[in-house]
């Protein structure tokens, strides 16, 4: 649960960052590498909390387990370019029934 709060916060955030930045900026464009960077932190945040999600338990172990299946399936989906909400569907159901059968 603290893990989704954590991802909602940061969301927010972002987006609050993305909409403040330019408002306190006067208008005035930031410049190209900046543009470029910022563009980025959000899908490394992101990625870094659910590989973070998927791989631990406590604070100093990796686990693989259900979980890591669902991930795989989920990228392996996203990689044939199945939609993105069709891709988190398919890898709940993996890690699901794995879990059911565990």
């Amino acid at each position: 649960m603290k893990t989704w709060l954590l991802i909602a916060v940061l969301a927010v955030g972002t987006v609050l960052m993305k909409t403040i930045g330019p408002v306190l900026a006067g208008g005035r464009r930031p410049p190209a590498p900046l543009t470029r960077v910022i563009a980025l932190v959000a899908p490394a945040l992101i990625s870094a909390l659910i590989v973070t999600g998927t791989f631990t338990t406590g604070a100093r172990h990796l686990v693989i387990d259900a979980r890591a299946a669902g991930l795989a399936v989920g990228a392996i989906a996203l990689w044939f370019r199945v939609p993105a909400v069709l891709a988190m569907l398919i890898a709940a159901v993996v890690c699901a029934l794995l879990r059911f059968m565990a």
